[in-house]
């Protein structure tokens, strides 16, 4: 029985050694969020998953818990999401700024991921100013050929070191949650799944791990199936029945399925 019983702990001892505690002190200078409720999220089968919450008091909270391997989550209030974090072992530390800036540190993968979103950032920063310069141009009455020219060139440099950066950093973290997470940042915002050419250079290369993240394949599989639509090579899906349609919301007919895929567009983004 004794032996039994020390068997026992000793499993339980090697089951509790595999995760490793983590905890995320974060501050914030945001007024509004004092006394609000914040969310550590993560996504789980395409969806968002509470791992931890806390509330918001005098401009500290805190995030503890266990964890078996990294993996990319949000900080988020009750309506949005404010930042990504990666949860792994060790002492997080977060910053939220008043002035829309927000940084995790402390560990090697958020240090890592920072440092990325800092350099990406200064780039989009560049990409807006041209916007700037072209305004100041015209109330100025230069040559706007000329300008328009000097920043179309600029443009181009500037979204060529922006798909560098971005294409770089996930190859270099295929095998690992950046990689994926990055990823789901850069494509999240577009108005559905598409294969552009730094997303088909990724795919060409990535690694077995990167193309099994549960988002990068559901991405995968859902452009290929547009794509394969766009180009006629596989029909749109069935309708439902009328039975089952409400009259408040009627199912679109399958001409305006297609045309609706035809006409959508990626937003803005230096990545086309």
């Amino acid at each position: 029985m004794k032996h039994s019983l020390f068997l026992l702990l000793l499993s339980l001892l090697l089951l509790t050694s595999c995760a490793s505690s983590f905890q995320i002190s974060g501050t914030s200078d945001v007024a509004t969020l004092d006394g609000q409720r914040l969310f550590l999220k993560v996504v789980k089968q395409q969806a968002p998953h509470n791992v931890d919450s806390c509330d918001v008091v005098h401009g500290k909270f805190t995030f503890a818990g266990t964890v078996d391997s990294a993996a990319m989550a949000t900080i988020s209030t009750e309506q949005e999401n404010m930042m990504p974090v990666v949860i792994e072992s060790g002492d997080i530390k977060v910053q939220i700024s008043a002035r829309g800036a927000a940084q995790a540190s402390g560990t090697p993968m958020n240090d890592k991921l920072y440092d990325f979103l800092s350099r990406y950032d200064q780039l989009q920063m560049q990409s807006m100013e041209l916007i700037r310069k072209h305004d100041q141009a015209i109330m100025d009455g230069n040559d706007m050929n000329v300008v328009e020219q000097q920043i179309s060139q600029e443009y181009l440099l500037i979204n060529q070191r922006l798909d560098s950066l971005i294409t770089t950093f996930i190859s270099d973290n295929f095998n690992n949650v950046l990689g994926p997470g990055v990823f789901m940042m850069m494509t999240s915002s577009y108005d559905y799944p598409v294969f552009t050419p730094w997303i088909d250079d990724l795919i060409s290369k990535a690694t077995t791990y990167f193309k099994n993240d549960p988002y990068v394949k559901a991405y995968i599989h859902d452009a290929q199936r547009i794509q394969n639509i766009q180009n006629g090579m596989e029909e749109l899906p069935q309708q439902p029945s009328a039975s089952a349609t409400t009259p408040a919301q009627p199912a679109a007919t399958t001409e305006q399925q297609a045309e609706a895929i035809g006409q959508q567009t990626i937003p803005g983004t230096p990545l086309q």
